[in-house]
């Protein structure tokens, strides 16, 4: 049984206060390695209400009751409620311990003694008391080497890794770091491994193997976990879990004191590194603004972008990309994040933009091409060039790009609210990079003109030509008078009147005016149709069969989107 930081009941009965008592264990001497949490005196009947567990108790016998029911009752109470042991000291109550005392206790598996001297109970307490104090301090000691080693490790520069080993090495077991969901993150062993010790990976296996159906913070049963602390409340506020198996030896307390400082040490070195990984991201942001903008001669783009660590393969073009996060960005301020979707979609302050940072670069170092990643604050977007190696794998790429970068939000903001709405992925046309910067600025305006369409794992801004010429008129106030103009009459007809009619116009158009098909896109009955549409000719005063009206309801509704 694991007594770290504690003394056992065979260690409290050699100290001298309960020695001059000459204790005689009656019976569970086989249990004298129990713990000794705390020392407790009483003579009260109900004296197991006021206890937790673990104490030793000490009584002269006026509460265990005169009867052998109430004498085996007292008994049973203690033992079910984990007391480490009862010690009795004869005297006027009880000259010998009662059978009824006696045979509950053997039954229940509970240590008993006898004192056979008259003891001060205070001078029992305070001898044992200090006792334990002491072995705590002791324990304490032992965690804080661990933890100066630790800091030590992290004054280095030392990492997650080195961490981990030095931990390991302590606890002499296993040690592993995960995500909160259970992905393993890091495996570390003792320095060092001993014949026939187990390897950390087949130990997390052996693990994952016995306890599918485990819950993430749920502890294997002598294991030791301890949570990464990642600030603020809700889920953010456990970043990942210490976990230790006790796969070489049993762990105790101590090894529970050293894992919780090693967590927080872990927290610093974790958040260290992703307020580094964001500022670098913010750096590969700023390089790819000024890209866009103009402000890098293409000539030395090249050499830029390989001191931020980007090295595309061979001759091959670039594929400019950009994910917008927000509906209606604002500029940002000490590296907090705006308003709108931004800040709603859970990325609260910089904080949270280091975890999407984080999360991108893992997911984007899956897609198997070469990635610089940016990301920019102010706008709410994330910029990128992908190495590939020619124009006609554009598609492929953009698709596995688009993926990862989708995942790398759902990952960093899990907590984003159900209205919320997803990124928009603009895929530019792949270039070389004297035109590259012109392409990256392109996707960057259409990621905009995009808001408002119908949610898409990514799109091709070729697609997107109408929209940002509309977007880019957005402001000019003739857009929104040729909106009015062209469909204004319908859109007042649907705030006022029920079925909506502008529906029925968008489905007609984008099916080219054919009927039969904007019917069943609709479930619409042919007759409703004719009717609906009929209805929208009148309040236009136009023909819809007409190539010209039709060009021009089209951009219409598209504008529409621009000038609300």
């Amino acid at each position: 049984m694991d007594t770290q930081g504690t003394i056992t009941v065979a260690r409290a009965l050699d100290l001298p206060a309960l020695r001059r008592g000459l204790p005689e264990v009656v019976t569970g001497g086989e249990l004298l390695d129990r713990p000794v949490r705390w020392v407790h005196a009483g003579e009260a009947p109900n004296i197991a209400a006021l206890l937790k567990g673990g104490e030793l108790l000490l009584t002269t016998g006026l509460g265990v009751g005169p009867r052998p029911a109430e004498q085996r009752a007292f008994v049973r109470r203690l033992a079910e409620l984990g007391i480490a042991a009862l010690v009795v000291e004869l005297g006027p109550r009880f000259r010998t311990l009662p059978v009824a005392v006696v045979d509950a206790a053997r039954s229940c598996g509970l240590p008993l003694v006898q004192l056979h001297r008259e003891v001060p109970f205070v001078a029992v307490t305070e001898e044992i008391h200090t006792e334990i104090v002491n072995e705590h301090y002791a324990l304490l000691q032992q965690a804080d080497v661990v933890h100066r080693q630790g800091t030590e490790v992290l004054l280095r520069g030392g990492g997650v890794p080195e961490i981990l080993r030095n931990f390991a090495e302590f606890a002499g077991n296993p040690v592993f770091l995960e995500t909160p969901d259970g992905r393993l993150l890091y495996a570390a062993g003792p320095a060092g491994v001993r014949p026939g010790a187990t390897d950390p990976l087949q130990a997390w296996e052996g693990l994952r193997a016995r306890h599918a159906d485990r819950r993430p913070s749920e502890p294997t049963a002598g294991s030791v976990l301890a949570d990464v602390p990642g600030g603020g409340q809700g889920p953010g506020a456990v970043r990942a879990r210490l976990t230790v198996l006790p796969v070489a030896a049993p762990l105790g307390p101590v090894h529970r004191i050293a894992a919780e400082r090693t967590a927080d040490l872990l927290a610093v070195v974790l958040l260290r590194a992703r307020q580094e990984e964001e500022l670098a991201a913010r750096g590969r942001g700023d390089f790819l603004t000024d890209l866009a903008e103009g402000r890098v001669e293409p000539s030395d783009a090249p050499a830029q972008a390989r001191v931020l660590g980007f090295r595309p393969s061979g001759d091959g073009p670039l594929l400019p990309m950009v994910m917008r996060l927000a509906e209606d960005p604002h500029p940002l301020s000490g590296g907090g994040t705006g308003s709108g979707a931004v800040g709603a979609a859970g990325g609260g302050g910089a904080e949270g933009w280091a975890a999407l940072a984080h999360a991108l670069r893992e997911e984007l170092a899956a897609v198997g091409v070469p990635v610089l990643l940016g990301v920019r604050l102010p706008e709410g977007r994330v910029p990128l060039l992908a190495g590939v190696r020619s124009a006609a794998d554009r598609g492929a790429v953009a698709m596995r790009v688009a993926a990862a970068l989708r995942a790398g939000v759902e990952r960093a903001w899990p907590d984003r609210p159900a209205g919320a709405h997803p990124p928009v992925v603009i895929a530019g046309l792949a270039a070389g990079w004297d035109a590259v910067g012109g392409e990256l600025r392109h996707a960057a305006e259409a990621a905009h003109a995009a808001h408002g369409l119908a949610d898409r794992d990514w799109y091709d801004v070729r697609s997107l030509d109408v929209d940002l010429l509309l977007w880019r008129l957005r402001e000019h106030g003739d857009l929104a008078a040729f909106v009015d103009r062209v469909i204004g009459p319908l859109l007042a007809h649907d705030r006022d009147a029920r079925p909506p009619l502008v529906p029925t116009l968008e489905v007609y158009l984008r099916h080219a005016g054919r009927k039969a098909e904007t019917a069943r896109a609709l479930h619409l009955n042919r007759q409703t149709l004719y009717d609906r549409l009929a209805r929208i000719a009148r309040l236009l005063g136009t023909d819809l069969e007409d190539p010209q009206t039709v060009l021009a309801l089209g951009v219409a509704l598209q504008a529409r989107r621009h000038v609300r």
